[in-house]
């Protein structure tokens, strides 16, 4: 079951002190560095394929455990110097700085956050994300330094055993498409490459957009009404999809808004998107975390409609960019965005445990990469 509303109140109470990075001028540096790459990735570690042979008997073995606040400041820094090593960054220690995926994470009660020490120091994490029957985990990180040590498996068996307790139903991660190790890894956990994902990118110039909401500007009653309308939209997707827990989470710790657009019959779609450098979003950027469309036979033109709004709300936001992922099994989702100008900045693959297609089908008007 999703978290309650109190209990990702009183969570996120506690992570008022965090701040995120905002480096403007390192974006344009990255862009040299790394063509196209926005946005973060699960799996941003060298695969531990030859943990099992390290038959030292004095070699400590990693330990899984609740990542504390006190581990934050380093898990961050794990997580930039991991996929900043990864993809050949300049400075690996400031790779991303300008976004944050570690403190807001692990401050919200739907998300299951993980550390794996090694001599009593933090080696890496992995962050399990309850959306009801739907769950992912990522980003996985580890010191690069200690790759090959067992400390990625270590904890993908703690994750695993996290959405078990949840009872989640369906469960996938995004990778690297092209890292053999990275999907040989995660298939001996039951997990399956099924379709590509695209992260796709367009310019934001719509200043005005028909029939929509922001969920900051309703009173508290309204927005109490807006999560029981979302969850029923989600549910006519995904039997059990629960998304009320992060649109809370996005809420409480000001990592941007909710776009509702209104249909004949209440809710028809809504999104939940960040912006600003203690999101998850990246500099001069709206990023749609999760977008979903009311089932039915106005299901694509409301889906068009949610498309205004969320670049309705980036220009409102003061941000030039509107970033969206797209699994190419949901091929109509994907085939609108590019007929919008929107152009894939990067590809990754998702994984689905036990192959389970999940909502990734024709005909499910659905924005989200999973990462």
């Amino acid at each position: 079951m999703s978290p309650s509303k109190e209990a990702v109140v009183a969570n996120a109470s506690n992570c008022g002190r965090w701040v995120g990075w905002l480096r403007r001028d390192w974006i344009a540096t990255m862009r040299v560095a790394i063509a196209g790459m926005v946005g973060s990735k699960s799996g941003a570690i060298m695969p531990d394929q030859n943990a099992s042979g390290n038959t030292d008997p004095k070699a400590s073995r990693p330990v899984v455990d609740k990542l504390d606040a006190s581990d934050l400041p380093e898990a961050a820094r794990i997580f930039r110097l991991a996929f900043g090593s990864f993809l050949g960054a300049p400075d690996p220690d400031m790779f991303w700085a300008d976004r944050d995926i570690v403190y807001g994470r692990q401050c919200a009660a739907h998300v299951a956050s993980f550390g794996a020490t090694l001599d009593g120091k933090l080696a890496g994490s992995n962050f399990a994300t309850n959306w009801g029957s739907v769950g992912f985990f990522g980003p996985l990180t580890v010191r690069p330094d200690l790759q090959g040590r067992g400390v990625a498996r270590a904890l993908l068996g703690k994750t695993i055993e996290q959405f078990d307790t949840w009872d989640t139903r369906h469960v996938g991660l995004f990778t690297f498409s092209d890292s053999a190790k990275h999907i040989a890894l995660y298939q001996k956990y039951g997990f399956y490459a099924r379709f590509l994902t695209a992260i796709m990118s367009a310019k934001a110039m719509r200043q005005t957009a028909a029939g929509w909401l922001r969920f900051s500007e309703l009173s508290e009653v309204q927005r109490a009404e807006a999560l029981l309308a979302c969850a029923d939209v989600a549910e006519t997707i995904c039997p059990g999809l629960d998304l009320t827990s992060e649109i809370d989470a996005t809420h409480t710790q000001g990592l941007g808004d909710i776009v509702l657009v209104e249909g004949a019959h209440g809710i028809a779609a809504f999104a939940v998107c960040h912006y600003g450098p203690r999101s998850e979003a990246g500099a001069d950027t709206c990023y749609v975390k999760f977008g979903a469309v009311r089932a039915g036979r106005s299901a694509e033109h409301d889906y068009l409609r949610l498309l205004d709004a969320c670049e309705a709300l980036a220009v409102a936001a003061g941000m030039s960019n509107l970033l969206a992922g797209a699994n190419m099994a949901r091929d109509e989702a994907y085939r609108h965005l590019v007929a919008r100008g929107f152009r894939t900045e990067m590809q990754g693959v998702a994984m689905h445990r036990q192959n389970d297609p999940g909502y990734c089908r024709p005909g499910a008007y659905i924005i989200d990469d999973w990462r």
